[in-house]
Formats: C-alpha cells, structure tokens, sequence
C-alpha cells in the first residue's frame, strides 16, 4: 500500500486517522485522547457527555425538573459539564500529541448554548468541531469565535454549497475541512435524501469526487475530506491516495474503535459485536429525529418493526373503506377502520397486543398494555434532548411542542442510549453500528477474541489492514 502522508489538520500535521465521534458517551475522552496520542485525531462525543463527581465516580444523570422545559435546562447544564469533562481527559491523555475533536449533532436539544458553553469552559483543549444531522448553518459561526476549526458532515455535494453560500464562506479560513458521510453505510443517523433510495446504495468515488469539485468551484480552501461510513482496510482505499480528483482525503473510523480497550462500550456489547453477520444492520426509519439511522437488528428493533406490523388506518367518522367501527381506549370511543383492518385489530387483541395507540397519520398501533404504559411514561419524562421529536412532539421554540400528535411509533432516543452505554441490556436497546461491522467476525486481527488497545489498531490501519 503507498505509506499515509501526514495531513495538516485543525493547524498541525497528524496521520490522516480519524476517530469517529458516536454519540452519548461511546467516544469519549478516554478513546479520543488515546487516538490523538497515537498521532491522528480523536473525536469525543458532545452528546450528553458523561461527568463524575470530585472522587471520579461517573454521575448518573438524574432529572428533577416538574416540566419539559426544566428538565431542558437541565440537560444543556448536564451536558456542558460533560463535555468539558471529556475535553480535559482527552488533552491530558494525548499528551500534547494529535488533534482533539469535539462531535455535535445540530438537531440535539440545545446544541448551540451546549457548544458553546463546552468551548467556553475548555479553551484551548479543543482543537475542532465536527457537526452534522441537519444543517449547522450557525457551527463556521460559533466555533470561529474561539478560534476553533469547524468539520461539517455532509452528505452531497448539494449539503455543502447550501452550507458554503449561505455562512460558511464568511469563515473560510478555519474551515477544516469536510467529513463526508456515506448514508448507506455509516453507522449511526444517516443523511439520506429524499432524493436517495435506501435500497439502492451509490459508490461514495464519485460523491466525494463531485463534492470536492464543488468544494473548488466555490472558492473553499483545499482542505482535507473526512472519508466516513464503510472504511475498515485502507488498501481498500489506496486509489484515494494521491488522487488531485480528490485533493486530500483523510479517513474516518466509527466502527473499529469501538472493540478496543479504551472504548467505553460494555463487554457484552463488545463480544456482541464480534457474533454478528452480514444483514445484522438495519438502515431504518425509526428515530425521533427523522432522519434513516443504521443499527443493530435486535429486540428492540425487532419491537419497533412490530409496531409497524401491528398498524392500521382510521377516521374519527365513517368514510371511504373506513365502515367498521371499533372502540379504543379506556372510553371505549368509536374510530372507523376497513373490515379486513377490524378483524386484525381483533387478532392482535387476542394475542395480548389490546392496546390501541394513535399516530400523527390517522392510524393505530397494537401494543401489549406493558408496552403502552412504557410508551406513554417516556412521552411525558421528555427533558428535550432533541430540537424537535416526533416521538414526545417536544420542540425547543417557544411553544415547546412541534404542532403535531406524540408518535408512537418512535422511541425516547435520549433513554436508550443512556441504558445501553451505561451497562442496559444489548438486546433489549438502541445499538448504533456501521453496515462493515460483520467484518470483525472474519477479521483474523481479533483472532481468539483479541481486543487491541488504541495504539495497536492504529498501528494495525496504518499496515493498511
């Protein structure tokens, strides 16, 4: 494979290795330090970063605040202490070695007070912002005003020029450059178009070399384009090197990092990682945000892809098709639905699914009376992690709701990431992954079950393997 030439990233000359910043304490300050430290460049997770108290003991994140908005305020407090948390453990880890970045999602709840209030409280421990999950016309802004460089996530060509035109060529010279997001394979929320068919993947050659030509003609500076999603060998990517189509390219790990030693993730995640097959994970339309998310297929995605099955459509009044009634809720009040829909609802109450739950699209869910329950809890427990969410209907603006009915066809995003990353049951939440993921299984590197530690696996890419 041709040798990695150093890259000039966030103001200093580092391996063109890139730790993915995943979110809700799955990089943190601990696995982005030590990949700084081994010369590329570490990516802690601004995501409700975890912190701990005066004796190192992480802090449980507890929510005592009587309405939505309260606990709001709580979660932008909780998650500024938290990152500035993992910026100080990141910086002392690397020893003054690599770059230190720090990874925002735009359309998490408060995202701008907490950027700021991170960058405020860790000057100069933080040498760039990766964002992406929306479109953060504001971050060129914000991370400019402490002299931090900015990286967003794109997608396409088209993101990028939208983002250039309107706010990012005002800020030109700390643009860091540009991570590109492949959205049939990276792990994670996934900038899928409407555009874009999530069965049909595209390659991502000729994307990244369509955005770096749009990067020229807008004038941005030649600055390096983050290769994200399906990377694991670099020989796999040795015509990327070197390639003036291209310009400099830099490559981004999600995956990987996660089966070191310095990786946060539980052991059972861990060994789970190493069990799973080609098809295991499913690029999905479930989250709150909005946005197609790629995860593990498991209980809980299982659960949610039940609740699909379990639908049928409804009218408050008989119409169309719609000449059944059928009587919901504690109430027993009349809703309308096909007879063939009629007799499924019956079927589904049979089986223990007696729970009728209403969607923002005129239909109903069956739910177990258990599942109904833990739906309607997570709705009201909302403390705002997002801008807007489909689930809970909580927005941040000054209504504090989207306008639209709660949908039960989501999930509280907030909680499960918390309880899967915190020791929860792997089977039974949310498990982010990459589509390449299976590769660990065949992988002879983690042969026997070996985890390597950080320096080892870079070691190991730089090999090209």
């Amino acid at each position: 494979m041709k040798p990695l030439k150093p890259l000039m990233i966030s103001g200093r000359e580092v391996l063109p290795l890139v730790e993915g910043g995943k979110g809700v304490a799955v990089s943190n300050g601990e696995s982005s330090g030590a990949w700084a430290a081994a010369e590329g460049v570490g990516t802690f997770s601004g995501v409700n970063a975890d912190f701990y108290d005066e004796n190192g003991a992480l802090v449980r994140v507890v929510y005592h605040g009587k309405t939505r908005r309260e606990r709001h305020e709580e979660l932008i407090a909780y998650g500024i202490r938290g990152g500035i948390a993992q910026a100080r453990i990141a910086h002392d880890m690397a020893g003054g070695v690599g770059r230190i970045h720090m990874n925002v999602l735009w359309e998490m709840g408060g995202a701008e007070r907490i950027l700021h209030g991170v960058l405020e409280g860790a000057k100069g421990l933080v040498h760039g912002v990766t964002c992406g999950a929306g479109m953060p016309y504001k971050v060129a802004e914000i991370a400019a005003s402490y002299g931090v460089y900015y990286y967003p996530i794109v997608s396409s060509a088209r993101a990028f020029n939208a983002l250039w035109k309107r706010a990012f060529h005002k800020y030109a010279d700390l643009l860091g450059g540009v991570v590109y997001e492949d959205p049939w394979l990276a792990g994670g929320h996934n900038g899928l178009s409407n555009s874009e068919d999530p069965q049909k993947p595209q390659p991502p050659l000729p994307r990244v070399r369509e955005l770096r030509s749009a990067m020229r003609a807008a004038g941005a500076p030649e600055r390096p384009i983050f290769m994200a999603g399906g990377v694991w060998r670099l020989d796999e990517w040795e015509d990327w090197l070197d390639n003036p189509d291209l310009g400099p390219v830099a490559f981004q790990f999600g995956t990987r990092p996660l089966l070191t030693q310095e990786s946060p993730i539980s052991m059972a995640w861990k060994r789970r990682l190493v069990s799973l097959s080609p098809g295991d994970v499913l690029l999905h339309k479930f989250s709150p945000t909005g946005f197609y998310s790629s995860a593990v297929r498991n209980g809980f995605i299982n659960e949610l892809s039940q609740r699909l099955e379990h639908q049928i459509s409804c009218s408050a009044e008989p119409m169309g098709e719609h000449t059944a009634p059928l009587a919901i809720g504690a109430r027993g009040r009349l809703v309308y639905v096909a007879p063939t829909d009629h007799d499924r609802a019956m079927a589904w109450t049979a089986e223990g699914f007696s729970e009728a739950l209403r969607s923002p699209d005129s239909t109903l869910i069956f739910v177990t009376p258990e599942r109904a329950e833990m739906i309607r809890r997570d709705q009201f427990e909302c403390m705002g992690c997002l801008s807007a969410c489909s689930f809970s209907n909580w927005a941040q603006g000054e209504t504090g709701t989207t306008g639209k009915k709660a949908d039960p066809r989501s999930f509280c995003i907030q909680k499960t990431l918390q309880n899967i990353v915190h020791d929860g049951d792997i089977e039974l939440e949310l498990m982010f992954a990459g589509h390449n993921v299976h590769r660990f299984a065949s992988d002879p590197f983690y042969r026997d079950g070996f985890i390597p530690t950080v320096g080892q696996l870079m070691d190991r890419l730089k090999t090209g393997a």
